[in-house]
């Protein structure tokens, strides 16, 4: 794929320096206020935390801008274009200062018009690959700005600390150096394409329950340890921007931490870019002075309230002027005060399906494989494809991440493509994700729907439903809540049953025969009318379905189920069962038919109460507009499955780190009590002995590896991990080879069993062997000692292991750290 080869974003490795003031600067900006607080000064003057480095260039616009003009740059606005983005900044025309527009996009462009839908996050981070990280980056930096958009709210970083959160799948994993390392390559690739990169939600954003109300409290070591290295690394990589986030950390609200923002980020790590606030997160004018920079998407708190509060001298002009000088300092970098707006690439829609097919492999996890079920062979010329995302395929998860893509196959076509013509490929849906209109006789009053079943809401104009809703049997009726355009819920007796944003979701209830009350409502996100549909699915539909697919089982040679989730921002899962029953229906045709393998379109981990009926099981997570193909090609061995787990698949609802404890999650009374430490992800299922589904970075191959000849050293405050890698069976293939260290004896703080310390994507062709150097930089030795408040390292006898997941190594040895 050609890409544009700009210098924008290319920064050094290194960490930040904080860098002084240009001469001047202060003096030009001094007479820029034009109500200054007695004692203000310019940028960083009066504050010396943080300050943030201002070209001459910069301090010449600020000097020139109104007061009112300033606070234009500190709060979002309405776009007189209406392209659809998030959020809106005016820009000052008469200097020659652009309009900045700033979209969605952790999958993909979010706009209204097509993008390259790429696979989500979460899948890419379990190809354990940087460089496709940064091939990632670069084609939605690339879409971004040819789609007109200036600022990318996204990647998103926090770890997976909840299995139930309903936005794993937009964020990487639950390694912290794993985080770190995507984040730095998809930075990198965004940027690179002169679109600015913003990194979310600072910080400890685990769940979307509740989580403009929740506040977390976190131990200095777990949010320095675990949460806080991947925003670091975004940082160092050069993120123009930092989204902060809506929970609550230790008593602040995320938009107005100054530990987080002011000590943390800017002083500490020295940020030079803009903090802007998730949608509607800021909560006080003085949140300005704790460290927000612009508040989004309007100006409640940012706008008139911040002119009085300089006006009258209770805020300095220079806490807004730092801000405006860190907005503007990001646009001269970007070339946006030098007309790079005006200057925009094409889009490259066929390089982009390219990248995502070539992620959607890379990250797709083979979890089981038994009798060497898969890959396909032309043996298998009689397959029956079961489950509705079989034939309407699974692009993306809903939210923030719901991308409209060029196009996407159905994995029906595509398979049906490559079983070839001496095959026989039939298709039953199994379960109903559609569902029908809830008759006007069942509901009191009736919806307002139109004929063919839509309901029209617009901003002025949302749904607002109440009344009920009669069943005839009792039974699980399953609830369908299509909002394209719009988010929405659904209640019945009270109860929250769905909670849907930009995209279909699903749930089943359990109904008794009889009157339920029902309530609904739904507000269009857009301009313009957005058509929502709320439909059903009686126990009758249900059951017809499902012997429909077993039917099908029976009749064929090899059954493939597709099942999936619908992830999606603003809401949690309610378990980790797949929705609409897809547990039963996989039991069903499992029991029907032995040879069942099954297809995963999920986005976090699941349960899986039918894993020892199948022959085998594919992940693909939500994978993008080309999964269909990529899908097709890795059940037929075209290429060889290599992706690994980013998360623990839990044994059970009873075994994961925050069961049986509504204080970790999901709080009580709006408090949340991280109180599992440091021991987030397979910490904790190591420190517990517990026993996973399927631990941290597993995945299978069509051939095998051996792990020989280790031998560890330290030199210049690294590990040098060494040791033989062979592919010992008859298929080319890749091999994520994983170092974990052991805890330090000398350390009386909290300590994983074993942490990740590298990885390294190693390629070997049938009966290659290869030396594999992995190292171990210093920082991956060392905790967060809350005494001094600062990093130390871990010295003594460190115990290293080398294998292919946390719980398969078997390579081990040892190394005596020295400071």
């Amino acid at each position: 794929m050609e890409f544009n080869r700009t210098s924008v974003g290319r920064r050094s490795r290194g960490r930040l320096r904080r860098t002084a003031l240009i001469a001047g600067a202060s003096a030009m900006l001094l007479a820029a206020g034009t109500a200054v607080a007695p004692g203000a000064s310019g940028v960083g003057a009066g504050d010396a935390r943080g300050t943030v480095s201002v070209s001459p260039r910069v301090a010449a616009l600020i000097a020139r801008m109104s007061l009112d003009e300033k606070l234009s740059f500190v709060h979002g606005g309405t776009d007189p274009r209406a392209l659809g983005q998030a959020g809106y900044i005016p820009g000052v025309p008469r200097l020659g200062i652009p309009e900045l527009r700033l979209t969605d996009g952790p999958a993909g462009v979010r706009v209204n018009a097509h993008a390259t839908a790429m696979p989500a996050p979460v899948a890419l981070a379990s190809s354990f690959d940087d460089r496709l990280a940064r091939m990632f980056g670069q084609v939605i930096g690339r879409d971004g700005r040819a789609l007109g958009q200036d600022v990318l709210l996204s990647p998103m970083t926090n770890i997976i600390r909840v299995p139930y959160a309903g936005r794993n799948f937009e964020t990487f994993s639950e390694d912290p150096l794993l985080s770190s390392r995507m984040v730095s390559g998809e930075i990198g690739g965004i940027q690179s394409q002169g679109l600015i990169a913003t990194v979310k939600h600072y910080a400890e954003n685990n769940q979307e329950d509740n989580r403009m109300g929740v506040n977390v409290n976190v131990d200095e070591q777990t949010l320095r340890q675990i949460e806080l290295p991947a925003f670091e690394a975004a940082v160092e990589a050069g993120a123009g921007a930092v989204m902060c986030s809506y929970n609550s950390v230790n008593g602040s609200h995320g938009c107005g931490s100054d530990e987080l923002l002011n000590s943390i980020l800017k002083e500490q790590w020295g940020f030079q870019g803009w903090v802007m606030s998730d949608w509607s997160a800021t909560h006080a004018t003085t949140d300005i002075v704790n460290g927000l920079d612009q508040e989004m998407p309007s100006g409640v708190f940012l706008g008139d309230k911040l002119k009085t509060a300089i006006t009258n001298g209770t805020i300095p002009v220079s806490k807004l002027n730092d801000s405006v000088a860190r907005i503007l300092g990001q646009m001269n970098r970007f070339g946006l005060l030098d007309g790079a707006a005006g200057r925009r690439p094409a889009r490259d829609p066929q390089g982009g399906a390219k990248v995502a097919q070539q992620v959607a492999e890379s990250g797709s996890v083979l979890l089981k494989n038994t009798g060497k079920a898969l890959p396909l062979t032309g043996e298998d010329t009689d397959i029956g494809l079961i489950g509705p995302t079989a034939k309407t395929p699974k692009v993306t998860g809903g939210g923030s991440s719901n991308v409209v893509p060029d196009s996407a196959a159905s994995p029906l076509d595509t398979i049906t493509q490559r079983a070839g013509r001496k095959a026989t490929v039939r298709y039953a849906a199994g379960v109903d994700t559609t569902g029908a209109p809830i008759p006007a006789t069942a509901l009191s009053p009736a919806l307002p729907a139109g004929s063919d079943g839509t309901i029209t809401v617009t901003p002025a104009a949302p749904l607002d439903y109440s009344g009920t809703l009669t069943v005839p049997a009792d039974g699980d009726y399953s609830f369908v809540y299509d909002l394209p355009a719009a988010y929405g819920a659904l209640k019945i007796d009270g109860k929250s049953v769905i909670t849907g944003f930009l995209g279909s979701s699903s749930a089943t209830v359990h109904l008794t025969a009889g009157t339920h009350r029902f309530a609904a409502n739904a507000q269009a996100i857009q301009g313009a009318p957005a058509k929502i549909r709320l439909n059903w699915v009686t126990p009758q539909a249900a059951q017809a379905a499902r012997e429909q697919a077993v039917a099908l089982a029976r009749q064929v040679k090899t059954p493939i189920v597709f099942a999936h989730d619908d992830g999606t921002e603003g809401a949690d899962r309610k378990n980790l069962s797949l929705p609409v029953d897809q547990d039963g229906l996989i039991s069903a045709v499992a029991d029907a038919n032995p040879n069942t393998i099954v297809v995963l379109n999920t986005g976090s981990s699941i349960t899986m109460p039918w894993l020892s009926k199948v022959k085998a099981v594919l992940d693909t997570y939500y994978p993008g507009e080309n999964g269909a193909e990529a899908t097709a090609r890795l059940l037929y061995g075209d290429v060889n499955p290599s992706g690994k787990t980013t998360q623990t698949f839990p044994a059970s609802e009873s075994a994961t780190p925050v069961a049986g404890d509504p204080l970790r999650y999901p709080g009580v009374n709006n408090q949340e009590n991280y109180s599992e430490g440091i021991h987030v992800g397979y910490r904790w299922y190591d420190k517990e002995k517990a026993a996973p589904l399927f631990p941290f970075g597993h995945g299978l191959s069509y051939t095998s590896f051996a792990y020989r000849d280790l031998a560890v050293r330290q030199s210049h405050g690294t590990l040098t991990v060494s040791f033989t890698l062979k592919n010992t069976g008859t298929r080319d293939g890749d091999e994520v080879a994983q170092v974990y260290v052991g805890a330090s004896p000398r350390t009386t703080a909290p300590q994983a069993v074993r942490s990740l310390g590298g990885y390294q994507k190693v390629h070997l062709r049938a009966g290659q062997s290869k030396s594999v150097r992995i190292q171990v930089d210093a920082q991956q030795l060392k905790y967060w000692n809350t005494s001094s408040h600062a990093w130390e390292l871990g010295t003594g006898h460190r115990e290293v292991w080398v294998g292919s997941s946390s719980r398969t190594l078997p390579l081990h040895g040892g190394v005596e750290v020295t400071r």
